[in-house]
């Protein structure tokens, strides 16, 4: 910490690497005098004020320069030419609204980083930005437009390109698939197909086109990129079926294809993706029976969601020898019959500390890391998980035709954070070991059959902040206990033979009418009586209970047309 340093007592300096620290106030203009400098770290500091031509002067041997921050203005005049020849250069998160043009002069760059630098420029004027043998790019977070350049580069090994969070269009040039990592997320692209085909890369491992925009069929040319490990095309306008050659993609660890309009039967070829970890088919319109295969041939797989889709028919017991599976979401299709008995199996739900090494999805490519993300449902919200989404184990269920009663093996999942069964024609009492689930914070088992008392066991479970009870054939004195006293009537409407506090109905033998409402903090069905607002809970399920009302039926439509 402390003042920038004043290095003209070191004149043979060669390397100076003080980046990531508390040094403020000025970068001395002594810094450009350094003239045996070659490596030059200073970026991620508090330091202010401008940097200019002079603080370069005579630094004609510097071959590495690193220098980031948002508080430091940059004034080069135009023509500027420097004295150096970089091979590599990182100014992310500066001020820059345009690419420097002194960058112009430099021929032998590979790597470049000038991520979150506010620069606007059109990238298809700007094909010398690719340096010809380019290893590295990241210009990631900008407000850069235009196409990018087809180019011909003479990189000898695979090279990483970032370009995600832009304003880019238009079609995706061959020649960016010959990288081993490339991120054109969050993009406005409008074609995939033939580019994608043209290429043939087996060295491509991370390939993320998530939020571009793109409308067309998938291609079927997967078998060029068998060593992609992690392929993300969420949030896009996808149609048609699945292509069958992704099942080529046999070191595939992530699979997120959610939120398009793929339609037809999963592909049998993917029962060949046997490092899946992560499968994420959420929001598309898939239709048929859950493959048996799903759980015998991916016993690494510890995500899987199938939300909203149409699949039916019966809940494969195969599903239990997923052993790793920590986030099972089926909710909003036709699944019918019982819930198995066997989800005591899922080991990864049982753990109630560390998670398993297999959910701790990473993946490290050079100086860049990717941490899974993945959309979330809680409490009726989607959220966002990276790095914390290992601690979040969870099964949904609901909006389904289940029936028979609760297993009681479940309870032995006592590492389950949220579990959600609303909304099926579920019958049978709730176990009385449901205490047992000292992990949970989330439990809706509204809108089924239910019926006899509610086990007083549940007051154990000291977590819980969003109970959901309603709409069932529940009976007898709701339970009392410090963590039930926190939820009001809502969480229990719907119930007409229950008694006792929190609703107005009084048990036999009471005297005094219970209050219905109770003041300080609670889970997500309080209200808020003094501004008189009906809660937020209150709207989550009445709403989550038309779509799947809508969505059921229009399911019935679809099959029995």
């Amino acid at each position: 910490m402390g003042s920038f340093p004043d290095l003209t007592t070191f004149p043979s300096l060669r390397e100076l690497c003080l980046s990531e620290n508390q040094l403020s106030g000025t970068i001395h203009e002594s810094l450009g005098k350094q003239f045996n400098l070659e490596i030059l770290y200073i970026g991620g500091n508090p330091s202010e004020g401008v940097i200019s031509e002079a603080h370069f002067s005579k630094l004609t041997k510097l071959r590495r320069l690193q220098i980031y921050s948002d508080s430091l203005v940059f004034n080069f005049s135009s023509n500027w030419v420097p004295p150096f020849q970089l091979d590599e250069l990182y100014m992310n998160t500066c001020q820059l609204p345009h690419f420097p043009k002194w960058l112009q002069t430099q021929k032998n760059y590979y790597w470049l980083d000038l991520a979150k630098s506010g620069i606007s420029n059109t990238l298809s004027n700007s094909s010398w930005i690719f340096p010809t043998h380019l290893n590295y790019i990241d210009l990631s977070g900008n407000k850069i437009n235009g196409h990018i350049p087809n180019l011909l580069l003479e990189s000898s090994f695979p090279f990483i390109i970032n370009l995600h969070s832009n304003k880019l269009e238009g079609e995706i040039p061959p020649f960016v698939f010959k990288g081993s990592h490339l991120n054109l997320s969050n993009n406005t692209f409008s074609k995939l197909a033939l580019s994608l085909c043209k290429a043939s890369n087996n060295s491509l491992e991370f390939l993320d086109l998530s939020n571009s925009r793109l409308l067309e069929e998938l291609p079927d040319c997967w078998m060029h990129f068998e060593g992609l490990k992690i392929l993300k095309l969420a949030n896009n306008h996808f149609y048609g079926k699945i292509p069958s050659s992704m099942g080529s993609l046999i070191e595939i660890e992530t699979l997120d294809l959610g939120n398009n309009n793929f339609s037809g039967e999963l592909p049998s070829t993917l029962k060949n993706c046997t490092k899946l970890i992560f499968l994420d088919l959420r929001n598309n319109s898939l239709l048929g029976l859950i493959p048996m295969w799903l759980g015998r041939s991916h016993p690494n797989l510890a995500v899987l969601f199938l939300r909203s889709n149409h699949f039916y028919g019966r809940m494969p017991p195969h599903l239990c020898h997923l052993t790793h599976l920590q986030l099972l979401h089926l909710t909003l299709n036709r699944i019918t019959g019982s819930i198995p008995k066997c989800l005591n199996n899922l080991i990864s739900l049982t753990n109630t500390k560390s998670p398993n090494a297999a959910n701790n999805h990473s993946y490290e490519l050079l100086s860049s890391r990717y941490v899974e993300v993945t959309i979330w449902m809680w409490k009726g919200r989607e959220y966002k998980y990276g790095n914390n989404l290992v601690l979040v184990k969870s099964i949904d269920l609901s909006c389904n035709k289940l029936i028979g009663v609760i297993p009681k093996e479940i309870v032995m999942l006592n590492g389950l954070i949220s579990l959600n069964l609303s909304r099926n024609l579920l019958t049978g009492k709730i176990t009385s070991d449901i205490g047992l689930l000292h992990s949970l914070e989330v439990l809706d088992l509204s809108d089924n059959k239910l019926s006899v008392e509610i086990p007083s066991t549940i007051s154990l479970i000291d977590r819980l902040n969003s109970l959901n009870l309603r709409n069932n054939n529940l009976s007898g004195r709701i339970p009392t206990g410090t963590q039930l006293s926190t939820f009001n009537a809502f969480a229990y409407e719907g119930n007409p033979n229950l008694c006792g506090f929190p609703l107005p109905t009084n048990c036999l033998g009471e005297e005094t009418p219970q209050n219905s409402t109770v003041n300080g903090s609670s889970g997500d069905a309080m209200q808020d009586e003094k501004d008189g607002f009906i809660t937020r809970g209150f709207y989550v399920s009445a709403t989550t209970g038309l779509i799947c009302r809508q969505f059921l039926g229009s399911l019935w439509h679809i099959t029995t047309k």
